[in-house]
């Protein structure tokens, strides 16, 4: 079910908005984390799971999820005075992978998160945002009862660029997810900066 969404105000306008991506794997918490951070009432695209989406999604690990993503969620955050993010939760499904180059068209960056009880399913979120050069971070998700990780042992596990940054964070609390986005602004403001000089050089 859809829900409303409030519109930037007309004084908006001024502001600087940067559009972010939230990514990962299947039951991952995207849409917990934007619902979490957003200041607006979030859009969401979820749907009842239906016995043919069995047949494609795996929901191992997940058992009590009862709803999918099937376009994309959408929040907004202001960071700070004059700069907000507009947030684009991504489908975890491969099915709707044909979304996600619209999605990332004039991204800033993105969030992958990451469940380390199904680390494989981040693996395709890294590759699509690596091999487009969008910076990205991995934010895991600390689930109750899943074993601890550090981040080193994350950035080995996924084989990460050298560089690209590994968070832990809960998806449910709002100050998590806002650090997690602060360091995403950090690391592609590096990373844009990095490729500027390199290109008049």
């Amino acid at each position: 079910m859809v829900s409303e969404y409030s519109e930037p105000a007309a004084d908006d306008t001024s502001a600087m908005a940067l559009k972010i991506l939230v990514a990962g794997g299947f039951g991952v918490g995207k849409t917990t984390l934007v619902g979490a951070v957003s200041e607006i009432r979030p859009l969401r695209t979820e749907e009842m799971l239906s016995e043919a989406g069995q047949l494609v999604d795996d929901t191992d690990g997940v058992d009590q999820k009862v709803t999918t993503t099937v376009a994309m969620d959408f929040g907004r955050i202001t960071i700070r005075s004059g700069l907000s993010l507009y947030l684009f939760g991504t489908p975890g499904q491969d099915r709707f992978w044909f979304l996600w180059d619209e999605l990332s068209q004039g991204a800033l960056g993105a969030v992958v998160l990451a469940d380390t009880r199904r680390l494989e399913d981040c693996f395709p979120a890294v590759d699509y945002f690596e091999h487009r050069h969008i910076p990205f971070v991995v934010a895991v998700n600390c689930f109750v009862g899943a074993r601890s990780y550090g981040a080193h042992d994350v950035s080995r596990a996924l084989d990460l660029d050298q560089g690209t940054p590994v968070v832990l964070c809960d998806a449910r609390d709002r100050d998590s997810g806002k650090e997690v986005l602060i360091r995403l602004i950090e690391y592609a403001g590096r990373m844009h900066t990095a490729r500027l000089l390199d290109s008049v050089g």
